[in-house]
């Protein structure tokens, strides 16, 4: 405090503040907190689920570092969630595929602005005239399921799972290291029995009884929409280029476009109008063939010579009195020229 150390008088915050505000003086002040308003909870189970992954040492070193994918139904507060090596598109893939297989396809998730699940890339010409922003793989699966996306601006804007996350990081850990679980398979099989439990214990009664998950119709393939789509152009030679890999075509199609789906099971597929084609991959590809010269004989650059200091030419010197005329005058057809006059000492 500077009135002690200067004045050797002992002045609490409070009453300089207060002396402050007698005089009109201003002073530095907390920033205010942003106002936020509270927000009601969904009335049905399924009218929207609030999705997230967490980072962090689950088996406290017992196992590799993983992320905690966790659903969380904003009416019930019931949840769902595995645990994977890493937060992408994949493994957000195959979460929901496992939760669309256990309660249905739900009204809207609430996700936040992952480049996973936001699309970082500037609008085309054709989003621009579709008046669409650009999506990414996992927009476009939802978008096919007819699953409605929601960003989050911000952390607490997702709060409730958030909160989740900060019980599980208590409890779900106490609980793993009990049991010694120490990898991502022993974890998802545990997961199976806690959450029912965790959720007869924490779970909040919906204000409407009524269920908003769409059930999965007998005749959809969720492959095939929840997976990694490409369109890449067929080449001349029936070769297709897809992640610095090329691949032969073998069978017979008038195709200047096909679609390369990854597959969350690790299958790729090359399909043509809902086809798969038959394909193999090119491991070694041809050299190319060297161009031969357009001439006969190349241009060589020569080195520049230069004299050895015993060659004459670094003995001639220049006359000492050579700035007195060194100029001299010539007449040559009506003309006076210059020329250097050099002469031997």
């Amino acid at each position: 405090m500077p009135e002690v150390e200067i004045d050797k008088i002992a002045i609490s915050d409070e009453t300089l503040r207060l002396w402050f505000i007698e005089s009109n003086i201003k002073y530095q002040t907390r920033r205010a907190r942003k106002h936020r308003r509270w927000r009601e909870r969904k009335h049905h189970f399924g009218e929207m689920v609030q999705v997230d992954g967490s980072h962090h040492d689950w088996f406290e070193g017992r196992g590799p570092e993983c992320v905690f994918m966790l659903y969380v139904d904003d009416a019930t507060s019931r949840r769902y969630a595995r645990f994977y090596e890493y937060e992408g598109t994949l493994p957000f893939m195959d979460s929901f595929k496992r939760y669309a297989k256990k309660y249905g396809l739900p009204h809207s998730i609430y996700i936040d602005k992952h480049s996973t699940y936001k699309s970082p890339k500037e609008p085309s010409i054709e989003d621009q005239l579709n008046n669409r922003e650009p999506l990414t793989q996992v927009g476009r699966a939802l978008e096919e399921l007819g699953v409605d996306v929601i960003f989050a601006d911000s952390a607490p804007a997702k709060g409730r799972v958030e909160r989740n996350f900060k019980t599980f990081q208590d409890r779900l850990i106490k609980e793993m290291r009990l049991r010694k679980i120490k990898s991502i398979a022993q974890a998802n099989t545990f997961l199976r029995h806690y959450l029912p439990g965790f959720d007869k214990r924490f779970g909040v009664e919906p204000i409407e009884k009524a269920n908003l998950h769409r059930p999965l119709p007998d005749n959809i393939d969720l492959d095939a929409i929840i997976c990694i789509k490409e369109d890449h152009p067929l080449r001349n030679d029936f070769t297709v280029a897809h992640k610095k890999k090329l691949y032969q075509i073998l069978d017979r199609t008038n195709a200047k476009k096909v679609t390369v789906e990854e597959r969350i099971n690790g299958r790729m597929l090359i399909i043509y109008k809902g086809k798969a084609l038959k394909y193999r991959e090119i491991t070694q590809r041809p050299k190319k063939k060297e161009k031969k010269p357009k001439y006969l004989f190349t241009m060589v650059k020569k080195e520049r010579y230069r004299p050895p200091r015993s060659h004459p030419y670094k003995s001639f010197k220049r006359s000492p009195y050579s700035h007195i005329n060194s100029y001299p005058q010539k007449e040559k057809g009506g003309q006076k020229e210059k020329g250097l006059l050099l002469t031997k000492p």
